[in-house]
């Protein structure tokens, strides 16, 4: 398997590949490559922080029967925003050095496809790892598993779902966002579908409660079937159309491929996905597909801001001292995890992109690698960046980065790499003629600077 194309999946299925973990896998074919990625991503870790606390609160008010009252809810409150905090580092930490590295990256796609929040850590957290776990498993278990999860019965409010008064938010959103996409159903579809998840609700524990007396019994007439459904048959009649297939493929195709679709990949890919709704076993037809690695496919995709920060931390570990200004660089950035902007979640693509976020990515490499100031080895000096513009910088993005550089594990991994050869490994694709001069002026700088520069560049915004 060519090496380029070896980068390129694991720029897709991960953040990237280090020059010594390619080297290992230079030999294998593409089939076993894939196979192993996959392997490697057979279980699921479950990603956790401590809530004990919270966890004997509420334990504690279920066998007294007592209701939460408004201190002990600010009190669970304060603490759930701090733990939400550890759980989002948490989450950056292991998709930068997860070995189940495309279990992660499938947990991070369908974050942005089930989307969801909540302000209870119990929730989040339980929800965050449903996604984990359903992650490369049945598409229909993962659906139903999600329609019961507390923070979604929050969400988008099916613990109100009653049959005295339905609500439909839930029932809009499984068929336009989370199975068949707009235009593939009718408003009865809607009404009738809401009726079937009626009683829906769930715990102080964020366990899954059906609440019988709430549930709707009668017949209910879905996709011109009728019978006294539940929400689970709802989720069961979707799932036999093909366009609920094709609908997940295109979604994965955009992020896993191209932002421009072929339909007649996809079509391959419904094919194979209609057939059982294996996760897996997608992915594999995706990732051993030659198109797959087709030149317009290679560093063709922009970068989110979470794969751009994971990506860095993954070539060049790089630790926070201060956990707030990870949450800091997100929001800079444009993309919170566990805080999406609304419920179709981020729009990706060229949406990454504007005015203000590209000159900080731009800055970031610098700041983050390089003692927070940016080196203008061209000229023989420091860039002002920092030192003459310190109150313009504290205005805009707030305190120093504090952070802490592990430049030994990046020397360990790039030892036998040639200072000519680097972009091969930093970059997702070729650099402009303006860019390759520069760079061939940066000849005898050190393999970290050059890298800090190469991370400096507006190519290293694809994968």
């Amino acid at each position: 398997m060519k090496a380029n194309h070896i980068q390129h999946l694991y720029r897709r299925v991960g953040f990237g590949i280090l020059p010594t973990a390619l080297q290992n896998v230079s030999t294998k074919s593409k089939k076993q490559i894939v196979d192993d990625l996959i392997k490697a991503s057979k279980d699921s870790t479950k990603l956790e922080v401590d809530i004990s606390e919270i966890k004997d609160i509420v334990g504690g008010l279920m066998m007294s029967g007592s209701k939460l009252d408004a201190d002990t809810r600010r009190k669970i409150q304060k603490i759930s925003r701090q733990k939400q905090l550890e759980l989002n580092v948490s989450w950056i930490n292991r998709l930068a050095n997860s070995s189940e590295v495309l279990r992660e990256k499938m947990t991070l796609f369908w974050a942005n496809h089930f989307v969801c929040e909540d302000n209870s850590i119990v929730y989040i957290q339980q929800f965050n790892n449903t996604l984990r776990e359903h992650a490369l498993g049945n598409f229909g278990d993962f659906v139903k598993a999600i329609s019961k999860e507390a923070a979604m019965t929050k969400y988008l409010n099916t613990k109100q779902n009653r049959k005295q008064k339905p609500n439909e938010n839930f029932a809009r959103e499984l068929m336009e966002l989370f199975t068949l996409g707009e235009g593939h159903y009718t408003e009865e579809d809607i009404k009738e579908s809401a009726r079937a998840f009626t009683g829906y609700s769930h715990n102080l524990r964020g366990e899954f409660v059906f609440r019988k007396r709430q549930h709707d019994y009668t017949d209910k007439t879905f996709f011109e079937k009728t019978g006294n459904f539940t929400g689970e048959d709802v989720i069961d009649i979707i799932l036999e159309k093909r366009q609920c297939a094709k609908y997940i493929c295109t979604k994965i195709y955009r992020y896993f491929v191209n932002d421009a679709v072929s339909e007649t990949h996809v079509n391959e890919m419904t094919d194979i996905f209609f057939k059982d709704y294996n996760i897996e076993n997608l992915m594999q037809f995706v990732f051993t597909s030659n198109w797959f690695y087709d030149e317009k496919n290679i560093g063709s995709k922009i970068k989110s801001p979470v794969e751009f920060l994971v990506g860095l931390k993954y070539t060049v570990p790089v630790m926070f001292k201060n956990s707030r200004q990870v949450l800091q660089i997100q929001r800079l950035l444009g993309q919170t995890l566990l805080d999406p902007p609304n419920v179709a979640g981020w729009k990706g693509g060229r949406n990454w992109i504007d005015s203000n976020t590209i000159v900080l990515r731009l800055k970031l490499p610098s700041l983050l690698l390089n003692n927070a100031y940016i080196s203008n080895v061209k000229n023989g000096n420091e860039d002002g960046f920092m030192d003459t513009n310190k109150e313009e910088f504290k205005k805009k993005y707030g305190r120093r980065f504090n952070t802490e550089t592990d430049w030994n594990y990046f020397e360990k991994h790039f030892k036998n790499v040639l200072l000519q050869d680097m972009d091969s490994h930093i970059l997702a694709c070729p650099v402009n003629e303006d860019a390759k001069t520069y760079l061939q002026s940066l000849a005898k700088v050190s393999k970290q600077e050059y890298c800090i520069q190469l991370m400096s560049l507006p190519e290293y915004q694809m994968c």
